[in-house]
């Protein structure tokens, strides 16, 4: 295309404009580093901006020196995409003529947060590889970056990117854009199809998810009833039907009174029984006459198993002991066998 020359406007602008936008906390010190640079760059197109740390905002406006009118766009799309984490040497090409910038927000389009990043997840592709296919058959910069997709490029690349972004959005694949991008750019090649309608060429892809939403259940119809509802009674009217109306102002408030009490009285009634109920006498479990003649049976075995282990434990001390005398007789001689 043409390229703006600055005798196309000789004189200055009769107006200062402006534009300012904000930068997330985590983009400063990036700004702090890169902003002389893109001072430079402003500055050689006749655009002052400034960097306001305090309030964390950039702004650019026109000078005495500015020529080319459009050029404030360009540098206010400048600060736009640099707040939106594109590396600046990147970001800069959007000062040159032929090169324009689109910011998509694609938040609000998905209600659920976790299908939101699924399908933001599914436009990047694994390692990136969706979104790199995608900058190379539009020849458009792209960045997905939390809640916005920031691309440069020309008008023709960023329509086609925004088109691919609003489908996955919706819940269709970028894969199959790609692949009506990878055969359009072919049938391009061919001058004979210049003319023709590339339909029969294009694939269509159907959608194949069930829904999974619950059929609606109808409302059961009321009766019409042409009158309106009674309305309700006031306050006044409830004291006039139960007679509290009547009575005197130390009537009515003896009477809210003795309410109070009842209701406090109740209440610490139902706070002693609650109380109560922790130091009541667990129930008892009923034994089956099963159930006691098993543990009988159980007894007596244990008695007898008792009774066999004493006997044993009383003859083994019995032997030991008789096995005792014997040994001593070996050495205390005995007085009866001795001759004279």
């Amino acid at each position: 295309g043409l390229e703006w020359k600055d005798e196309y406007m000789p004189g200055a602008l009769l107006e200062e404009s402006s534009f300012a936008t904000l930068f997330p906390k985590y983009r400063e010190k990036y700004l702090r580093e890169v902003w002389p640079l893109i001072t430079r760059n402003l500055q050689k197109c006749g655009i002052a901006c400034e960097l306001d740390l305090i309030e964390g905002s950039m702004t650019v406006r026109t000078t005495r020196k500015t020529r080319d009118p459009f050029i404030i766009i360009k540098a206010r799309d400048l600060i736009k995409l640099l707040s939106r984490s594109i590396p600046s040497q990147q970001a800069l090409r959007v000062l040159e003529d032929d090169i324009h910038c689109d910011i998509i927000k694609i938040r609000g389009m998905v209600r659920n947060k976790e299908r939101f990043v699924k399908r933001r997840l599914r436009l990047v592709g694994p390692n990136g590889a969706t979104l790199k296919a995608l900058e190379l058959l539009t020849g458009c910069y792209i960045l997905v970056q939390g809640s916005t997709v920031s691309c440069m490029g020309t008008y023709q690349g960023l329509k086609l990117v925004r088109d691919v972004v609003m489908d996955c959005m919706k819940n269709i694949h970028p894969v199959y854009n790609i692949k009506r991008l990878m055969i359009k750019r072919e049938l391009e090649k061919d001058p004979q199809l210049a003319g023709e309608d590339w339909g029969r060429f294009l694939p269509t892809f159907k959608k194949k998810n069930v829904q999974t939403k619950k059929p609606r259940t109808a409302r059961e119809k009321k009766a019409y009833v042409p009158f309106p509802p009674p309305q309700p009674m006031s306050k006044k009217d409830l004291q006039i039907e139960s007679g509290e109306y009547f009575l005197s102002e130390s009537q009515r408030k003896s009477n809210e009174k003795a309410k109070k009490m009842n209701e406090a009285s109740q209440k610490a009634g139902e706070k002693k029984r609650e109380r109560m109920k922790k130091f009541k006498e667990p129930q008892r479990i009923e034994e089956s006459d099963e159930t006691k003649e098993s543990t009988a049976e159980e007894k007596r075995k244990e008695m007898l198993r008792m009774k066999e282990s004493l006997i044993q434990s009383s003859k083994s001390a019995l032997k030991k002991r008789k096995g005792g005398d014997a040994a001593l007789d070996q050495f205390v001689e005995n007085p009866q066998k001795k001759k004279i």
